[in-house]
């Protein structure tokens, strides 16, 4: 298989529920003038708590500083896993369940700890760009490396990037078992056609700004039923949708398209409290399971919690909550 460093520099940053007013023009800037924007990866998911938008540096720059904007302080690179000439897509066993043991396994043992990004398209694992070194050390026996770069993909070798450095020497904290939350909610992984994104442009502005739900501004606990979740990315020109059931009846039936199956999803949320970015192994202990149960997910990390979707087919133990 092959991994590619993708020719992307990122921010990790998240909008306040109070402050979205402010960021609501550059935001739709980026979602739909692709022509007034040389952004090419900007992601946007909205959680009860806030809106994470991840975005490469032209994008970074439409965003305005303010007490509304927490900017996690690295810059991150997207890895993505191809396999056959192919990325790894919603056509067969998805996400985490392909690359867990082969990628996500083997950086938490060397402490480094990955941001995910799941798409209809494919799956993202962001690493710290000062981190780049141990990353290619710890796969490159496993992959063939490449870093894209003006349009092509350069072979990367462990000594081109490594220097002889064989680990991480970041001291890391003994890996704690976080909670996790199973909303009611049922979910829809979908795409759309760039081309009719102006379609549905009153309704995605709705949904994302100006929706109300009873739930929006309540804290999540463990008695939660349903909770808001509603992710958009417009990654290299290909568009991807994560909603639930709820908000995907508000969209024109025959403009979304998601696999044949028309499976839906259950979400499993991470964390009790804000996780940080320190922690390594948070999205292994989440995917090592799925991936021995061979349960297709998707991941998507945002700035305070991580969420897993799959699909139940039959019992599944994650965290030691039994029978999911």
């Amino acid at each position: 298989m092959d991994l590619h460093i993708l020719d992307h520099r990122l921010r990790v940053t998240s909008i306040s529920k109070s402050g979205l007013e402010q960021y609501t023009h550059p935001l739709i800037k980026l979602i739909f003038l692709r022509n007034r924007t040389r952004c090419k990866f900007f992601s946007l998911t909205e959680t009860p708590e806030n809106y994470t938008v991840v975005l490469d540096e032209e994008g970074f720059k439409e965003l305005q500083p303010s007490e509304h904007l927490q900017v996690e302080g690295s810059t991150w690179l997207p890895l993505n896993v191809v396999s056959n000439g192919n990325a790894s897509s919603s056509s067969q066993a998805v996400g985490v369940t392909k690359i867990a043991k082969s990628v996500i396994a083997p950086l938490a043992e060397q402490h480094v700890s990955v941001f995910m990004l799941s798409t209809y398209q494919t799956d993202f694992i962001l690493v710290r760009e000062k981190e780049l070194v141990v990353v290619v050390e710890t796969l490159v026996e496993e992959f063939n490396i490449f870093r894209e770069a003006g349009g092509e993909s350069v072979p990367v070798h462990s000594q081109d990037a490594c220097n002889g450095l064989q680990q991480n020497s970041r001291e890391v904290p003994h890996a704690t078992v976080h909670p996790v939350l199973i909303p009611e909610n049922q979910f829809c992984v979908m795409s759309l056609d760039p081309d009719t994104l102006p379609a549905i442009a009153t309704t995605l502005i709705d949904v994302l700004f100006y929706s109300n739900s009873p739930k929006e501004d309540a804290s999540v606990d463990q008695d939660m039923e349903c909770i808001k979740f509603f992710s958009f990315s417009l990654i290299d020109g290909y568009i991807s949708l994560v909603m639930d059931t709820e908000a995907q009846r508000q969209f024109p039936t025959d403009l979304l398209f998601t696999s044949s199956s028309g499976e839906l999803w259950r979400m499993v949320r991470i964390g009790g409290q804000p996780l940080g970015f320190d922690e390594c192994g948070i999205v292994a202990q989440i995917s090592q399971p799925l991936a021995d149960s061979n349960v297709s997910a998707y991941y998507i990390s945002t700035f305070s919690f991580d969420h897993a979707l799959f699909i139940r087919e039959k019992p599944l133990s994650l965290n030691g909550v039994p029978a999911l």
